[in-house]
């Protein structure tokens, strides 16, 4: 999404659980800062000190992406029709850091934030759809429980367990057993109940190496599609470009993937892309290729999960099915 007017006045939001850091900057005048406290009626004095600041002018609010702590002020904002983006930590972090800012304080990580939106106009948060706010909130929270019984599983394992704690771990591997098979049938039922959903796992399984629990997985991560100018735009929102290292005729490191982007669509492409080099013609070609080239087995790997994401790009953007030969038929066609 693209502002309509220019924004003159950016504030930066720093979030933790209890509390939102602010500062205020203006193209000139010094920054102003303010605290309130991270709930819905500390996001209405936020709303109301930045209106009283900036007047009429156009405020373009950012915030990290930090999961839970960041959601709530960020959807207020959405909803109260103002200008706010959801800002990858790292990129925030690391322009910070060529800007010389080194302070580690909330109120500076605050400034850092809204100068970033200041010099570099990043897009505008779009909120979730409420079928794929649900949807993404279960699968998080399978993936969660998934993780404990993971965790439950290895006590088991280690020896010198007298027989009451054996029976307590049992019993907490059977309760996570029945909470993943209860949470994986309500992800189902709500795929199944949403026409649209249903329509997206649909194109999304057709390309090979992407199952339903990998398409649900995507999906529940996945921005909206028509946010993406390009299937690059969308690898680089996950951390899936390729970041080259070189200086001088010496210097010449591997090409490497840059992870700074959303690494929960990154994992939801990981396995696919496993599966992909094996059975999806046009992955296996770029890895088999990129071996061959010399390249490391890992480079090889993130190379098949950028182009299984534009994958799915392609076929989420165009609502087609998965087809290898269609790059070559569009050749033929404009021909």
């Amino acid at each position: 999404m693209e502002t309509t007017q220019n924004p003159t006045v950016w504030i930066g939001l720093d979030v933790s659980k209890d509390t939102l850091d602010a500062c205020l900057v203006r193209n000139d005048g010094k920054p102003l800062w303010k605290s309130f406290s991270n709930t819905p009626a500390g996001y209405q004095k936020l709303l109301r000190w930045g209106k009283h600041l900036v007047g009429e002018a156009v405020c373009h609010f950012g915030v990290e992406a930090t999961g839970a702590y960041s959601l709530g002020v960020a959807e207020f904002l959405a909803e109260a029709g103002e200008y706010i983006s959801v800002l990858n930590p790292a990129r925030v972090k690391y322009a910070g850091i060529a800007a010389g800012q080194i302070n580690k304080t909330d109120p500076a990580a605050a400034h850092t934030i809204a100068q970033y939106c200041q010099l570099h106009q990043p897009p505008l948060w779009k909120q979730a759809l409420p079928e794929v706010q649900h949807l993404n909130a279960l699968v998080r929270r399978l993936k969660s429980v998934q993780q404990m019984r993971v965790m439950e599983k290895n006590r088991q394992q280690l020896p010198g367990h007298s027989s009451v704690v054996e029976q307590s771990i049992a019993h907490t591997l059977a309760f996570f057993d029945k909470e993943i098979a209860q949470l994986q049938q309500q992800i189902d039922d709500h795929i199944k109940n949403s026409p649209a959903l249903k329509a997206e796992r649909d194109l999304l399984t057709s390309i090979p190496g992407i199952g339903d629990i990998a398409a649900q997985q995507i999906m529940a991560e996945m921005p909206d599609v028509t946010q993406f100018k390009s299937a690059e735009s969308l690898a680089a929102f996950a951390g899936l470009a390729p970041q080259e290292y070189r200086s001088g005729k010496s210097v010449h490191k591997r090409t490497k993937i840059s992870k700074a982007g959303n690494a929960h669509l990154r994992l939801a492409v990981y396995f696919p892309a496993v599966a992909a080099i094996r059975h999806n013609p046009l992955v296996k070609a770029l890895y088999e290729r990129l071996l061959a080239a010399g390249k490391a087995r890992m480079a090889a790997l993130g190379a098949a999960m950028r182009k299984m994401l534009m994958l799915v790009y392609g076929v989420l953007k165009n609502r087609e099915k998965f087809d290898p030969q269609w790059h070559s038929k569009n050749i033929e066609a404009k021909a």
